[in-house]
């Protein structure tokens, strides 16, 4: 590895600035940038889930944009920087393109193919070869993506692999929402998906009723949507479980909307009551629809739902894209009368 220089990481800092931009939008934090003669040529940083496209690496929409530049899918001359080892994919595509020169920041243990998996670029068998340098501002890189996915990994449980977890940031200023938050992981259901549910008890003092009020939000709601009725509950004396279906508020988001079966949610809903004992339980839903619950078997409470003020309470769960796999499933499962 040689001597980091000023170009070098001027260049990587670009390419991070690209990672943080990803970030943003709810996507792996990778940035990558083309350079030419001191030039900068061209940009890119992940996007496949946005884009449902899996090659939608940082460095393969940067090599995209700088042949779409330059005119030419040879990149002769070019350097690419990006903050993350490339992957076999974006290797195989940098040695077709006959890229001068590659600068990576962080190692990839994983899936690295520049030396940490395998090396592509040390091939003699291919018929070009790439000059390869790592370590290139490598501690920012890493802190970058080290940054991104620990809100995802709270409670010392990581996040599964085809999920998403909003980060606790997001819900911290919301008013009128002071129940402490509660999570559940073991339900065979849930298969090592994080649950949220608030688990609210008769007030002190209050003659408990014996009855448990199970809330389940809308399919373009959470928990929030309750919190003006919970008070007056709480004063009758009855218990009030509110859970987040997995996929909304604060519970782990699978990516893909095919999850979201009515099937899926009606096992997690039957596993989650059954697992806290409750007897007498009254199903409390918005008027405007009930998701899953009508089809349980429980008593039911319908209910007028305020909308949701302030407005960014409905989108704290939802930072990005990426994050709202259940509401698309479950508008699209409304659409085909299966809610």
């Amino acid at each position: 590895m040689t001597d980091i220089g000023y170009a070098d990481s001027h260049w990587m800092r670009l390419a991070l600035n690209q990672a943080d931009l990803a970030a943003q939008e709810g996507e792996v934090p990778v940035g990558a940038v083309v350079v030419k003669d001191g030039q900068l040529i061209a940009s890119g940083r992940n996007a496949p889930i946005a884009s449902h496209d899996p090659s939608a690496h940082a460095e393969v929409l940067a090599l995209r944009a700088a042949a779409a530049a330059l005119g030419n899918y040879r990149l002769d001359g070019c350097e690419l920087f990006v903050t993350l080892e490339p992957c076999a994919m974006c290797s195989g595509a940098m040695l077709h393109a006959r890229l001068k020169r590659v600068i990576f920041g962080a190692t990839d243990p994983r899936t690295g193919a520049a030396g940490s998996v395998v090396d592509l670029f040390a091939d003699a068998r291919l018929n070009h070869q790439t000059e390869v340098q790592g370590g290139v501002l490598a501690a920012e890189a890493t802190l970058a993506l080290q940054s991104f996915f620990k809100p995802r990994r709270l409670n010392a449980q990581p996040v599964r692999e085809d999920a998403l977890r909003t980060p606790e940031s997001c819900f911290s200023s919301l008013p009128d929402y002071p129940w402490p938050a509660q999570y559940l992981d073991a339900l065979p259901a849930l298969d090592g998906l994080r649950m949220h549910y608030l688990d609210v008890p008769p007030d002190p003092g209050v003659s408990p009723s014996g009855l448990t009020y199970l809330c389940l939000h809308g399919e373009a709601d959470w928990s929030y949507a309750f919190r003006e009725h919970i008070p007056a509950w709480t004063r009758a004396g009855h218990r009030v479980l509110a859970p987040d279906l997995v996929g909304f508020g604060k519970s782990d988001k699978p990516k893909k909307d095919a999850f979201h079966t009515l099937d899926f949610h009606q096992r997690v809903l039957r596993e989650f009551v059954a697992q806290l004992r409750v007897d007498k339980l009254v199903l409390v839903v918005p008027e405007e629809g009930a998701i899953v619950g009508l089809t349980l078997g429980f008593q039911v409470l319908q209910i007028p739902i305020a909308p949701m003020e302030p407005a960014r309470a409905y989108d704290a769960p939802f930072p990005d894209r990426g994050h709202r796999a259940g509401p698309r499933a479950f508008a699209q499962l409304r659409a085909c009368n299966l809610l």
